[in-house]
Formats: structure tokens, C-alpha cells, sequence
């Protein structure tokens, strides 16, 4: 090993580490929440540590891994994706991770195959949740699309994207577009790479 093998010092988990070893089919995933978290952690854009942004406002607890795709932007291109959002949230691209074991921490890096998505508006923005299972898993390592993997699952996962912002007496301020498999994804994932190159890179050089 020589010192050009490693960083010295940590890399900002959205800009720093790499978006994975073969995009879109396989990417990493920065963890952020696990599904033992009642409280909701999200990466601070600054800082690259995880922050606390809210406690879970419901009973429902995420039914998988989830996080974000470095070097990813959900900008203008990805918005223009979704039928109903008027813009994109700005933010990395988010994605869930099945596992068959139990993984309890987070801030990792995993290894993960991606097998479709939901189309998600929250607030009028588009915020596309990335579906995919752990690299190598013993059970999931074979799946290449949704079918691949039990229905119950999928609908765990919309059932809880769709609830979790909710308040009682409150509208719901999400909608899920569409449930879609691994071509509509790696589209998703090329848009948000782009908007990342461009859209978010041009911002900065401002």
C-alpha cells in the first residue's frame, strides 16, 4: 500500500467518496438510517457528519437501509422525469437497501444493486427513492428487478414513504407517481449524476 491508496483525512460521504463500481447497475450507498432508527439522520452538507434532522413523527420505523448515492444531484433533469413535480429537492439521491441480516449502524458504505424505484413528489418536489438490495447478499444477491424480491416488501416501502410526513388532521404532503423496475432507475441515477456534474458543480463555481 502507498500513501496515494488511502485519504488521510475523511471524505465528505457525498462528494468524496466514489458513486460505485459499475453506475447504475451497482452503486454505493451511504447509509444514513437504519431500521431500528426512530430518529431521523441526515448528512450535514458541510460538515459531511450526520446530523439530527427530526424524530420519526409516527410509530413507522424504515423497513430497510437507507441513504444516499454519492455524487448525485437531484436537479432540473431529474425533475423533469416526474409528471407532477415542479422542481427537484436539491438534495443527493436517495436510496433504500435490503438486506436479509439485520445491519443496526449507520454512516457506512455498502455495495448495492439496483432493482427499481418509486417516483416520489413531496411538497411538489421531485424526490425519487432508489430501490436496491446489498451486493453479495445470501438471499437478494440474485435480484436484478422488483419481481425479484417479495411484493410485501415494495409495499412496506411505499406504505412508509407515504405516511411518514404525515399529521393527523394535516393533507399529506407526499404522492408516489409510479412504482418503477430497473430501466426507469438507471435513468433516474444518469439524471442525477448529470445534474451532479452540472447543475450542482455550476452552482459552486459561482
Amino acid at each position: 500500500m502507498t500513501d496515494s491508496d488511502f485519504s488521510q483525512w475523511r471524505p465528505h460521504p457525498w462528494h468524496g467518496l466514489s458513486t460505485g463500481p459499475n453506475p447504475p447497475r451497482i452503486v454505493h450507498a451511504f447509509i444514513e438510517i437504519t431500521p431500528f432508527d426512530g430518529v431521523k439522520y441526515e448528512v450535514d452538507k458541510v460538515s459531511g457528519y450526520l446530523r439530527v434532522d427530526r424524530p420519526q413523527l409516527t410509530s413507522s420505523l424504515p423497513p430497510t437501509l437507507y441513504g444516499f448515492i454519492p455524487r448525485t444531484y437531484c436537479g432540473t433533469r431529474v425533475a423533469a422525469l416526474s409528471k407532477s413535480a415542479k422542481r427537484a429537492d436539491g438534495d443527493p439521491l436517495d436510496i433504500c437497501v435490503l438486506s436479509e441480516r439485520p445491519i443496526n449502524r449507520a454512516e457506512i458504505i455498502v455495495n448495492a444493486r439496483v432493482i427499481g424505484g418509486l417516483r416520489m413528489v413531496d411538497n411538489g418536489e421531485a424526490d425519487d427513492k432508489i430501490i436496491s438490495v446489498l451486493e453479495k447478499d445470501p438471499i437478494w444477491a440474485e435480484a436484478s428487478e422488483l419481481g425479484d424480491v417479495p411484493e410485501s416488501l415494495i409495499t412496506r416501502l411505499r406504505h412508509y414513504f407515504s405516511t411518514y410526513k404525515l399529521r393527523p388532521g394535516e393533507k399529506d404532503p407526499v404522492t408516489i407517481e409510479e412504482i418503477y423496475g430497473f430501466a426507469i432507475a438507471a435513468k433516474v441515477i444518469e439524471a442525477a449524476l448529470l445534474d451532479y456534474r452540472i447543475d450542482y458543480c455550476r452552482q459552486k463555481d459561482l
